[in-house]
């Protein structure tokens, strides 16, 4: 019996380990069917909801998003929740747009929650600016309203708002809307684009303290500056032979790798160095594309070579059987593996030297957004 009742509690403190986010107030037994029906650690999210405001005046904010999505990619995919490392989603709105609806509060969802990192470049590269009203307020609750952010406690699921009208404007109010956000477990973090203390006076700290996010001033117009590093020329050659491996496959195959290039080809339109940060993150584990590509998606559990159509296959595999389609595949992925991991062991090298080099951080829109994601990430068990 002795034994019996030792091997249930090593048991049940075992799960409690294992847990990201333990609710220590509950007690141990039900904490520990909970977490057996609900943890699993392959569906271990990060949600950002990027939310910008495309008026005349943010020209600034947008530039730097653009500049800035891969260094916040590559920061993201550090994170660890235990042994796991969560996947990423990010969604897109812009608001306070004269081309967009009145009617709809002049919000757009440009792109719902998404791991096509290529895809999220693409609709950064496609807005614009236009004067128009901000309805923080509006955008906010939008956003809580149309996006999947799903039920798992141990997901971390943040809001960031950017924009520079006063955080009161709308008829939806914003107390309301922070308040529906915390009750859903998501952090609204406001980035006002200015003064600090003017963002404080119009209220943009009052909504990020209602949902228990974190107040962020940045200087909006600042141009994202980069350090050079002497392992960027091999990381960059490194991108042409990664860019080999992919085997586009499907309907989108041939569309999704024009796509991926022409994504290189906006970031190294900022900087070369900019160009070596979507470098790192196509060698990341978020960077993902089994939709199209043969080699991604043989490591799905429901994908099959025998399903394959001939005319879904590109030109050097149509003729093949499906053991030398199979052979070719993983050549492709034991070839990308390699080149992955020399890029990897580069960029920790380029990490390190451009800490070296940097005097400070700048005020922009990369580092107030992975300073509170590293905040809130605490609370949910995230280590970097």
């Amino acid at each position: 019996m002795k034994t019996i009742i030792k091997t249930l509690i090593i048991s049940l403190c075992m799960v409690n380990f294992m847990s990201c986010n333990a609710n220590e107030k509950k007690e141990t037994k039900q904490l520990a069917i909970a977490e057996t029906k609900a943890h699993n650690p392959n569906k271990q999210f990060i949600k950002v909801a990027l939310l910008l405001d495309t008026s005349n005046s943010m020209d600034g904010l947008i530039d730097q998003a653009k500049a800035q999505l891969w260094d916040i990619v590559n920061e993201l995919s550090y994170a660890k929740c235990g042994d796991e490392k969560p996947k990423l989603q990010i969604a897109l709105y812009e608001y306070g747009n004269d081309n967009l609806n009145g009617d709809e509060g002049f919000i757009r969802q440009v792109l719902a929650f998404s791991d096509d990192l290529d895809e999220i470049s693409k609709q950064l590269f496609s807005l614009t600016t236009n004067g128009g009203n901000e309805y923080c307020g509006h955008v906010i609750q939008t956003s809580l309203n149309q996006l999947k952010w799903g039920k798992n406690e141990d997901d971390l699921k943040l809001i960031f708002i950017a924009g520079n009208e006063p955080f009161s404007q709308g008829k939806i109010s914003y107390q309301d809307a922070a308040k529906q956000a915390h009750k859903n477990g998501v952090s609204v973090n406001t980035i006002f684009c200015g003064d600090y203390n003017q963002g404080i006076a119009t209220y943009w700290k009052d909504g990020a303290d209602l949902s228990h996010g974190d107040y962020m001033a940045i200087n909006h117009n600042h141009v994202t500056t980069y350090v050079a590093t002497p392992y960027d020329d091999k990381i960059l050659k490194l991108n042409h032979k990664l860019n080999g491996t992919y085997v586009a496959y499907g309907r989108v195959g041939k569309k999704k790798m024009a796509l991926q290039a022409e994504q290189d080809t906006n970031a190294r339109g900022y900087s070369e160095a900019n160009a070596v940060s979507r470098t790192v993150s196509k060698s990341s584990h978020l960077y993902l594309n089994s939709n199209w590509d043969l080699v991604d998606a043989e490591q799905e559990k429901d994908f099959k070579f025998e399903d394959l159509k001939k005319e879904e296959l590109p030109e050097e595999l149509k003729d093949k059987s499906v053991l030398e389609i199979k052979a070719y595949v993983k050549n492709k992925r034991l070839e990308r593996e390699a080149i992955q991991k020399e890029i990897q062991q580069l960029n920790e090298k380029r990490r390190l030297y451009i800490k070296s080099q940097q005097k400070e951080d700048s005020n922009g829109l990369e580092n107030a957004m992975i300073k509170a994601i590293k905040t809130q990430a605490k609370d949910k068990k995230y280590t970097w």
